[in-house]
C-alpha cells in the first residue's frame, strides 16, 4: 500500500498545558483509523494539526507529493450561500448531477433538506449533513477525490440509517476492509459510535490524556497508543494490555514495600543507608504510572414499580393546520410492561423524542390518553441537556447536592462531594461552574442527577451525545443493572443493541410497529421504502456491494401476524437449544478433564481401566449429543432467518 503521510514527534501546547508530545504517526492507502479518547483529550487537536488547519508547536508533518486532505472539523459552516452553493461552490447542476458518486451522497445525506435555502437557515442537524456532503463531495467532479478524509464526530446528527449508510459509502469508496483489492485512500475519523467503529475501521488510535500535577512538578503530555483491527479488537488488546500492567503494578508495589521496609530498619541513631537501595527505592517511586481518569458510575437505589406502568391508548397527534397539518401519531395503542427495556428507532421527524415528551407526560396527544401507574416515577434524559440551565451559576458538587446531600450505594453513605469524584471530576472539576464545564460533563452531571432521584421509569433521548466510549461503557453498565423499565431513543446502534431487549420502529406513518428482528430488520425496511423515499443506495464506487431491497429482508417489511409469530417462535427454540448446548459443553469439558486424570496413571488396575472406558463412553455420548443439538440450532436459526 502507498504511504500517504506520516508525522515526526508533534506537539501541541494549549496555554501552558503540553496536550500532545511525541506523536509519529504512518498513514498509507486503505488505512481506516478511529481516533478514540476521554472528552478533552486533544483528538480535534490532533485532527485540525494533520489536517493543516493548526500549526504544529513542534516537530513536522511528512506529506507525499500530490496527496489532498479533505477535513470535516466540529464547528460547520455557516453562510448566507445555499446549501448547494456550500457543497458544490461555483458549480452548475449539470455538472455535479451527472456524477452517481455525487448522486448517492445527495440520497444518502440531503433527501430532506431543502438544497436552496440558505445554510444559516437550516437547523443544526441539517447543517451537519450539508457539511458532511461537501467534504465527502471534494475532487469528485474533477475525478480526484481526496486521498485522505479527516472526518471529526461525522456521525453527530445521523439517524440509523444515515450511519449505516455513511459506513457503506466509506467501504465501497476505500476498498475491502481486509486490505485485499483496490485500496484507494485513508480515513481518520472521530466518533463515539462503536458499530460505526466496528464497521468501517482498521486500527484504532487511543489519545490518552496529559498530566498536569502542579507545583514544581513536570507535566505529563498526552500520548497515543495503537491498535490494530476494529474498536471489538481494540476492546480484546486494551483489557490485555491492562492486565498486563496490572501484573508490572503488582510485581512493582511488591519490590517498593520491600526496599521501605528495608530502608525503615536499623537502629533508630543510624541515618545512612547505602546509596544504590536508596536509589532504588526512588527510581520504583518515579516509575509510578499515571493514573486514567476514570469514570465510574455508581448503582443508585430504585423505586418499587408496580404493574401497571405506560400505557398508550387509542393516542392520536397532529402539528400544524389546514394543508400544513402533519400526523404524527395514529391512534397508537401500546403497553410498556415493568422491566421493558425497548429502543425507539425512527427516520427524522418521525417523532421519537414526541413519544418521550407524552410518556413522561410534557406534552398532551389529541385524542386518546396515556395512563401512568400509580408508583410510575419517570426521569427523562433530554438531548440538549437544557435541565443544567437552572444551574448553570452553581459548581458541580453544589448541582448535585441540591438533589441529595449524601446518597446510600451498597452499604455505605456517599456524600455529593464523593460522589462527582467517583463519576470523574477531580478535585478541581468538581468546583468548577456548570456553565464552564465540557458537553460530555454536563452529560455525566445530567446523568447522575436524574440517578439521584431514584426513578423506575428512564427516559433516554439520544443519551450517547458528547460522551467518550469509555463513559458509554459505564453508562451501559449501570443501564445493565437498572431494574424498572427503560425507554431509550438513539442512533447509536452499538448502544440500542446492548442495553435493550427489542426496539420499537416510528417510519413518519403515524404507527408505532414492533420489530422483532431489530435494527437489521429497520434499515431492511427503509432500504424497501417503509416510510417515506426507498432507502439510501449503495455507493457506485463498489456496485456489486449493494444491500438487496427483494428477497429476504425486502420479505420483512411486509411480515404478517404469523409470520412474526414464527420468527418468535423459531428464535425462543434457538435460546432454548443454545442452553442446552452450553451444558452439554460443560459436561464435556468436566469428562475430558476426568479421561485425562485417569489416563496419567502409568499402571491403571482392572478397576481403573474399567473406569476409563466408562468415563470414555461417556464421553463420546455427550459428543454426539452436543452435534445434535448444534444441527437442532441450525435448524431453528434457518427458520428464523426465513421468517424475517
Amino acid at each position: 500500500m502507498a504511504h500517504l503521510f506520516g508525522t515526526a514527534d508533534l506537539l501541541a501546547i494549549g496555554g501552558s498545558r503540553k496536550i500532545l508530545d511525541g506523536i509519529s504517526v504512518s498513514v498509507a492507502d486503505g488505512d481506516r483509523v478511529g481516533v478514540l479518547g476521554p472528552n478533552g483529550a486533544g483528538k480535534s487537536t490532533l485532527l485540525n494539526m494533520l489536517a493543516g488547519q493548526r500549526e504544529p508547536d513542534g516537530g513536522r508533518m511528512i506529506v507525499r507529493e500530490d496527496v489532498t486532505f479533505a477535513h470535516l472539523s466540529q464547528r460547520d459552516l455557516v453562510s448566507d450561500l445555499s446549501a448547494l452553493e456550500v457543497i458544490h461552490p461555483g458549480r452548475q447542476a449539470h455538472e455535479w448531477a451527472s456524477d452517481p458518486a455525487i448522486r448517492d451522497i445527495h440520497a444518502g445525506l440531503l433527501q430532506d433538506i431543502d438544497l436552496q435555502a440558505p445554510v444559516k437557515q437550516l437547523s443544526g442537524g441539517q447543517r451537519r449533513r450539508v457539511n458532511l456532503a461537501r467534504v465527502l463531495s471534494q475532487g469528485l467532479i474533477e475525478g480526484h477525490p481526496a486521498d485522505v478524509l479527516i472526518l471529526d464526530e461525522p456521525t453527530n446528527h445521523l439517524d440509523v440509517e444515515g450511519v449505516d449508510w455513511l459506513a457503506r459509502h466509506l467501504n465501497n469508496r476505500m476498498g475491502l476492509r481486509d486490505g485485499s483489492g483496490k485500496q484507494d485512500g485513508a480515513l481518520i475519523v472521530v466518533t463515539h459510535d462503536r458499530w460505526f467503529l466496528d464497521a468501517v475501521c482498521t486500527h484504532v488510535w487511543e489519545v490518552v490524556p496529559g498530566i498536569d500535577p502542579g507545583g514544581d512538578r513536570p507535566q505529563i503530555a498526552g500520548r497515543i497508543e495503537m491498535y490494530e483491527g476494529s474498536y471489538a479488537a481494540y476492546i480484546l488488546a486494551r483489557a490485555e494490555r491492562a492486565r498486563q500492567a496490572a501484573v508490572a503494578a503488582q510485581k512493582r508495589e511488591n519490590l517498593l514495600r520491600k526496599e521501605l521496609a528495608w530502608l525503615r530498619r536499623g537502629a533508630p541513631a543510624r541515618t545512612s543507608k547505602p546509596r544504590f537501595r536508596v536509589e532504588a527505592a526512588e527510581a520504583l517511586i518515579a516509575n509510578e504510572p499515571p493514573p486514567r481518569d476514570d469514570v465510574e458510575l455508581v448503582r443508585m437505589a430504585t423505586q418499587r414499580l408496580g404493574k401497571q406502568v405506560l400505557d398508550l391508548e387509542g393516542v392520536s397527534l397532529s402539528f400544524g393546520e389546514g394543508a400544513s397539518k402533519r400526523t404524527i401519531f395514529d391512534d397508537v395503542t401500546y403497553r410498556f410492561a415493568p422491566a421493558e427495556r425497548v429502543g425507539i428507532v425512527g427516520v427524522n421527524g418521525a417523532g421519537k423524542t414526541t413519544l418521550l415528551r407524552l410518556l413522561n407526560g410534557s406534552l398532551e396527544p389529541d385524542s386518546g390518553r396515556v395512563k401512568r401507574g400509580k408508583t410510575v416515577k419517570v426521569a427523562t434524559l433530554s438531548q440538549d441537556t437544557h435541565e443544567l440551565d437552572d444551574v448553570a451559576h452553581r459548581r458541580v458538587v453544589e448541582a448535585v447536592a441540591d438533589i441529595a446531600q449524601t446518597v446510600t450505594i451498597g452499604d455505605k453513605e456517599v456524600s455529593a462531594s464523593q460522589l462527582v469524584e467517583r463519576i470523574g471530576f477531580n478535585r478541581q472539576r468538581a468546583w468548577t461552574p456548570v456553565r464552564d464545564i465540557s458537553g460530555g460533563e454536563r452529560r455525566r452531571l445530567q446523568l447522575i442527577r436524574l440517578l439521584m432521584g431514584e426513578p423506575n421509569v428512564i427516559l433516554l433521548d439520544e443519551p450517547t451525545n458528547d460522551l467518550d466510549t469509555d463513559t458509554l461503557a459505564a453508562m451501559e453498565d449501570l443501564l445493565d443493572s437498572f431494574p424498572g423499565t427503560l425507554i431509550v431513543v438513539s442512533h447509536d446502534r452499538y448502544l440500542l443493541e446492548r442495553v435493550t431487549s427489542h426496539q420499537l420502529a416510528l417510519f413518519g406513518d403515524g404507527k408505532l410497529r414492533a420489530i422483532p428482528g431489530g435494527v437489521e430488520q429497520y434499515l431492511a425496511m427503509r432500504r424497501d421504502g417503509i416510510g417515506g423515499v426507498a432507502g439510501r443506495g449503495s455507493s457506485p464506487w463498489s456496485e456489486g456491494e449493494a444491500a438487496p431491497s427483494n428477497g429476504k429482508n425486502g420479505a420483512a417489511s411486509g411480515r404478517s401476524g404469523t409470520d412474526a409469530q414464527a420468527f418468535r417462535d423459531a428464535q425462543k427454540e434457538a435460546q432454548r437449544v443454545e442452553r442446552q448446548m452450553n451444558r452439554t459443553a460443560e459436561r464435556i469439558e468436566k469428562l475430558e478433564a476426568q479421561l485425562g486424570e485417569l489416563s496419567q496413571n502409568t499402571s491403571p488396575s482392572a478397576d481403573d481401566v474399567a473406569k476409563m472406558a466408562d468415563v470414555a463412553a461417556q464421553l463420546n455420548e455427550a459428543r454426539d449429543e452436543h452435534e445434535e443439538l448444534e444441527m437442532q440450532w441450525l435448524d431453528a436459526a434457518e427458520r428464523a432467518e426465513a421468517a424475517k
